[in-house]
């Protein structure tokens, strides 16, 4: 998903059409599956996404899918 996402975040920049890394990070959380609501919350809750970068995201995410993967 990840990747889908920076794809797309690249070809709008290509167009000049550049959102701010807040919003991105806004519409990345909210593309996520309600079985990953629980994650996050906790990350809305311990990060100000204000400041918070999408790489930032991306690794919290990753970190956090492939630990479930290990668990299951």
């Amino acid at each position: 998903m990840s990747s889908r996402f920076t794809h797309i975040i690249n070809g709008l920049k290509v167009l000049r059409k550049i959102h701010p890394n807040n919003d991105m990070v806004n519409k990345m959380l909210n593309s996520l599956p309600k079985s990953w609501k629980p994650r996050v919350k906790a990350i809305e809750e311990s990060k100000d996404l204000n400041l918070l970068l999408l790489d930032e995201l991306i690794s919290y995410l990753l970190t956090y899918e492939i630990k479930i993967n290990y668990n299951a």
